[in-house]
């Protein structure tokens, strides 16, 4: 991979980790503390459940596998927890997940990159890990988002100021 290629996926990757934490904390501006654990049915998972599973997938993907360390995960634990984290450490656990992995994502060489390597059961290169991490987190924030608006009932203001009607450039 050319390095400018590098830099340039690095830096897109890191964009859209940036913009699903924007996400999350303005959904969590609308939360009040008693809705993070709530849960619409014992099929589902409340918020708190999953940014605790995100940073356990954040942690074991980019900062574990990506990242060369020890893989402590304990994924079962991220969706029996009903309680433990206020909404402000659950936010603090979160960004302190993500700027971890963002600092391994932007240093990673190329040849970590390309290696591959067994993760959760599956075979990836360290660009599938990095992509993984971005779809997943991207995944969970719409569910997060989904979540606050169906307690809140209002719109979270997510591209406010912001014309989306613009069309593409030629």
């Amino acid at each position: 991979m050319k390095a400018e290629m590098l830099k340039e996926f690095t830096e897109q990757i890191v964009y859209r980790l940036d913009e699903s934490t924007r996400m999350i904390n303005i959904s969590f501006q609308q939360l009040e503390e008693e809705d993070i654990w709530k849960r619409i049915n014992n099929s589902s998972n409340s918020i708190g459940n999953l940014i605790i599973h995100l940073c356990g997938n954040i942690t074991q993907y980019a900062i574990a596998s990506l990242g060369n360390t020890e893989d402590k995960r304990n994924r079962d634990y991220e969706f029996e927890a009903t309680s433990g984290y206020t909404k402000e450490e659950l936010l603090s656990k979160l960004e302190t997940t993500v700027e971890k992995a963002k600092s391994i994502i932007l240093s990673s060489s190329e040849e970590e990159y390309m290696r591959k390597r067994n993760v959760q059961g599956f075979n990836f290169s360290g660009i599938g890990i990095a992509i993984h991490v971005t779809e997943h987190y991207s995944y969970h924030t719409g569910q997060i988002a989904f979540w606050t608006k169906q307690l809140k009932n209002k719109s979270l203001g997510f591209y406010d100021g912001i014309d989306l009607t613009i069309k593409n450039e030629e």
